[in-house]
């Protein structure tokens, strides 16, 4: 049985899901929801569903995802670091910014990353050392690497990459999962109540994020500017409004895909390779696969290390859950549901839920190659999200967790040792007190 921490008995409480918002929200919320189809919340500062259900998933994300956007208490706790970006905008606003950002994206566009991915990995491979160590700070410096590079063709050894990195890890420190901000109903004009340090580091990284972005707006203008995901943003217009980003803007949306493209990758990659590092076998059989990796078409044969990501990304997907909210009154499993109601759809809960998934807490790659498995994933398996909302990224995340398993593999072999891990949900799913394993160079 992989870690995880044992959920609350009962119902839980206000005061003691408060406090797990910050500590262990994990833990805190009740152990049922890992069978239950939809479970209510009702306090005096919130009323919410767990919707495990995959109809209701389904009618929440992709058939009618206008009725159910994304809950404006919920950005509230990211808007600090993410301003308006893609991740919590909503509306035409969501839909103007997602038309110029989609086509640096397209699937043909991951051929052109792939040379930036296999260099990051190949570095993060030779980075590592013998010994044991917490290889959760590895995989945030080699998932930073594979950012800078895809997106300003820089490696994260850069000054101001570096610094952009260590800027990151603070606030993944200082900001928790859901804050009082998130919590609180407050009107629109009031001032929200984040940390001290929550709003540092956000406005260090937002800085740090800003000279990146005129520095390559001044290369755009000098024509000197490398084909990367950065210039193609920078230099794709709205569609139909012939608009490209503003300044920014565009600082809103390199933080989004830092958070999404570094801090969700770095999460998946630490507990992939601790799973190797349970699972010898598997790790053997990634260890081999990883002879073959040499271009962008070879990652296609990489079957066995792509089944192990996958299992990495059910067990412990990047974001523990997320929330939309109820636009008019609803009725789900024939129960009431006010407008203005969150709508929590985690997929922690779901990719482990009992009644989905054969074995839920077990790691088992095989189960993506089974009839069982492959109906599951269909039904409940949503590392990226689904719908029109679902991750741009999605495709060149895979790519990179494939591509760094196999390069890491190649040159070391991982073995656990007594510190076992125990999940917490930060703005990642992280650990407690961190991922160790013991290095040997193969």
């Amino acid at each position: 049985m992989t870690p995880r921490p044992r959920g609350a008995e009962g119902r839980g409480t206000l005061r003691g899901l408060i406090r797990g918002f910050r500590r262990d929200l994990l833990g805190a919320l009740p152990e049922r929801l890992y069978g239950a189809w939809m479970a209510e919340f009702r306090s005096p500062v919130i009323h919410s569903f767990f919707c495990n259900d995959p109809a209701l998933i389904r009618l929440i994300l992709q058939d009618r995802p206008v009725d159910f956007p994304k809950s404006n208490r919920m950005r509230e706790g990211l808007a600090p670091l993410l301003g308006n970006g893609v991740f919590i905008a909503n509306g035409a606003d969501w839909a103007r910014q997602r038309r110029i950002i989609d086509p640096a994206f397209d699937g043909g566009r991951l051929r052109d990353s792939f040379p930036a991915v296999l260099a990051a990995a190949r570095a993060a491979s030779q980075r590592l050392t013998a010994g044991v160590q917490d290889i959760e700070p590895q995989a945030a410096h080699a998932a930073a690497d594979v950012i800078f590079r895809t997106l300003f063709s820089l490696p994260v050894e850069h000054r101001i990459a570096t610094d952009v990195f260590e800027a990151f890890r603070d606030h993944q420190a200082a900001q928790p999962l859901v804050n009082l901000a998130a919590l609180l109903p407050l009107p629109a004009w009031m001032p929200r109540p984040h940390s001290r340090r929550t709003r540092a580091t956000a406005a260090r990284i937002r800085g740090l994020i800003g000279d990146l972005v005129r520095a390559r707006r001044r290369a755009i203008a000098a024509g000197t500017a490398p084909d990367d995901l950065a210039t193609r943003i920078m230099t794709t217009p709205d569609p139909e409004t012939g608009t490209p980003f503003s300044e920014a803007e565009m600082i809103d949306q390199v933080a989004v895909m830092f958070l999404a493209g570094h801090e969700t990758s770095a999460s998946v990659l630490a507990w992939a390779l601790w799973l190797l590092a349970a699972h010898p076998d598997w790790q053997e059989r990634v260890a081999a696969e990883a002879a073959t990796l040499d271009d962008f078409a070879s990652v296609g044969g990489l079957r066995a290390t792509r089944a192990v990501f996958r299992e990495a990304l059910r067990l412990y997907p990047a974001v523990a859950m997320f929330v939309r909210e109820a636009t008019a009154p609803e009725t789900f499993r024939d129960r009431a549901v006010p407008r203005g109601a969150q709508l929590v759809i985690s997929p922690w809960h779901l990719h482990r839920h009992n009644r989905l998934w054969d074995r839920p807490d077990d790691f088992d790659p095989a189960r993506w190659d089974s009839p069982d498995g492959k109906a599951s994933a269909r039904a409940a398996f949503l590392p990226f999200s689904a719908g029109p909302r679902a991750c741009p990224g999605a495709g060149l995340a895979m790519v990179e967790g494939v591509v760094m398993l196999a390069a890491i593999t190649a040159r070391w072999r991982l073995e656990v040792t007594d510190r076992r891990p125990m999940p917490v949900a930060r703005l990642t799913i992280r650990a407690r007190d961190g991922i160790w394993v013991r290095l040997t160079p193969r």
